[in-house]
């Protein structure tokens, strides 16, 4: 079972640079969907990924997306080669991506988010506006949906009256 807001703690106990981004980032919006992933746009930094490395050692991180599932072992110089990194550790699978389909880079996405009280402690999470955006971007039939519900929502938040 997954435990994502444990990870999601760890990552902004150990000061990881991001943004989360996708399914997580609409639930905190108000979405109603369920989620068995984080996905968040991070720096992909050599000092950030090394950072990432560490939070997440005790959890036997792997990559997910290869068929031998091998160990997260970056070094330095592997880092400067990542774009993304799609991982599976004890807490949960986690996307990590250097860029959003439909807002840009890690300093475009950070640009256009907002800081947010979870469960899991304070972090970033990409804007209302910019998830729509990003949803509508990626084009898959369940990110449309998304998308529909999150505009709802923003419908909602526009017509509160101040």
């Amino acid at each position: 079972m997954p435990n994502l807001e444990s990870l999601l703690t760890r990552l902004i106990e150990r000061k990881i640079e991001f943004v989360v981004i996708g399914g997580y980032a609409a639930v905190a919006h108000g979405a109603t969907l369920m989620t068995q992933d984080i996905d968040l746009c991070c720096r992909f930094s050599v000092e950030n990924l090394m950072r990432l490395q560490d939070a997440l050692r005790d959890l036997r991180p792997v990559h997910r997306m290869t068929s031998a599932k091998l160990p997260l072992r970056l070094t330095p110089e592997e880092c400067r080669q990542f774009k993304n990194l799609y991982l599976q550790t004890d807490y949960g699978q986690l996307d990590c991506l250097s860029l959003v389909l439909g807002v840009g880079d890690y300093e475009a996405v950070r640009a256009q988010s907002v800081e947010v009280q979870l469960a899991a402690g304070s972090c970033r999470v990409l804007s209302l506006n910019a998830l729509i955006q990003s949803k509508e971007a990626m084009g898959r039939p369940r990110d449309l949906e998304t998308a529909l519900q999150l505009k709802a929502i923003r419908e909602r938040v526009q017509q509160k009256p101040s």
